[in-house]
């Protein structure tokens, strides 16, 4: 008797011992950081347990559920929905939420992430529904705004907040796909097309005003070697000029120089007869008499006098100054002056001439315009009548 007192008094000391540690275990507890405990005392809610080291009281307080309060992101299936223009699209959606009151999370509703599934797809068919296919492909921001609205006032009350949703693809069906590449591919040609008119035009524009400033600068350029030269040209006559003036040529020279210059008027491909001219006889007469044959011919032919000599008496003539040394042409403004000048001088003479148009006939002046001073001829008869 006494052994089997001393082996109960072992066991219930073993089961105290026992029922000790697993009432300090249930008693102490440590809630981790972004997580909250719903305690339960005797069956009801009692508290929520914030992030620390917690003491309960064992076999009476009990924990229900541990909440997440990070966000999450939940990742729904593609959900076939009609638009207005009855075409059928697959959306996928995506959805941010965070737990914000860990006992409406618990008690308020079963399964909120079925719960805010089955909402997103409900809420999801309303909106599009109300839309073409061309608007929901374009109005993604415009949906994603409505199903937050919708979902973040329907999970406020399950202590839920929804911070984003995002329509993760929009899959139209694939005759539709076929279209809208036809389409698109269409609109792109006309594009290409436009672009390819458009450089066509400036180029032709930019061609248009090269040529323009080139016929410009080209006639610019014509003109300026035109003036130049005649410059040139005016510069060569009369150096050619004083050159004869310096050198004193006698007719000899002059004749000489004209005898070259006949073959070259008679040079030419095309000439079929020689003219002669009058002069010809006086450039023979000039060179017989340069070299002692017939008598002295002037300037003007056989038997016209000699030019004088140009000597003076006391050695050769000095040349004359040079024609160059003076001004060719009188400046603009004094050619300017001299025409006006010109212009009404004369007429200011016809306007004379008309003045005295109605005078009498003087005979007298009439004689001495004409050869000779002869008689004037007789008075018109007045008309008769």
């Amino acid at each position: 008797m006494e052994s089997f007192g001393q082996v109960l008094l072992y066991l219930i000391i073993a089961l105290v011992v026992i029922v000790g540690i697993v009432a300090v275990i249930r008693a102490v507890r440590i809630v981790p950081q972004s997580v909250a405990l719903v305690v339960e005392r005797l069956g009801r809610y009692s508290k929520t347990l914030d992030p620390g080291l917690h003491v309960l009281v064992p076999f009476v307080d009990r924990v229900r559920a541990g909440v997440d309060l990070r966000e999450q992101v939940v990742s729904f299936p593609p959900q076939p929905v009609i638009t207005s223009d009855n075409l059928v699209v697959e959306i996928d959606t995506v959805i941010y939420f965070q737990v914000t009151d860990a006992k409406s999370a618990v008690y308020e509703i079963a399964n909120y992430i079925t719960a805010i599934e089955q909402l997103t797809v409900t809420t999801l068919r309303n909106v599009i529904g109300s839309m073409d296919l061309e608007q929901t492909l374009t109005s993604r921001d415009q949906i994603n705004g409505q199903l937050r609205g919708v979902l973040d006032e329907a999970t406020g009350r399950w202590g839920i907040r929804v911070n984003r949703v995002e329509l993760k693809s929009i899959d139209p069906p694939p005759s539709v796909q076929g279209s809208m590449e036809q389409q698109m591919r269409a609109e792109r040609d006309r594009r290409a097309a436009i672009l390819t008119a458009e450089g066509v035009k400036q180029s032709a524009i930019l061609t248009a005003e090269g040529q323009k400033q080139s016929e410009i600068l080209k006639a610019e350029g014509d003109a300026q070697a035109q003036i130049l030269r005649a410059e040139g040209e005016s510069r060569a006559i009369l150096q050619v000029f004083e050159a004869i003036h310096r050198g004193d040529a006698d007719p000899k020279l002059l004749a000489y120089q004209y005898l070259q210059t006949l073959p070259q008027i008679a040079n030419g491909t095309s000439n079929t007869t020689w003219v002669i001219p009058t002069e010809f006889t006086a450039a023979l007469g000039n060179i017989a008499s340069g070299f002692g044959g017939g008598g002295p011919a002037g300037p003007g032919g056989p038997g016209v006098p000699p030019v004088p000599p140009t000597d003076g008496p006391t050695g050769p003539r000095e040349p004359a100054d040079s024609v160059l040394d003076e001004p060719l042409l009188p400046p603009p403004a004094e050619a300017l002056a001299e025409a006006q000048r010109q212009a009404e001088a004369a007429v200011a003479d016809a306007t004379s001439a008309g003045t005295r148009s109605g005078e009498p006939f003087d005979p007298s002046q009439e004689r001495g315009q004409r050869p000779g001073g002869g008689t004037p001829p007789p008075p018109p008869a007045p008309p008769a009548g």
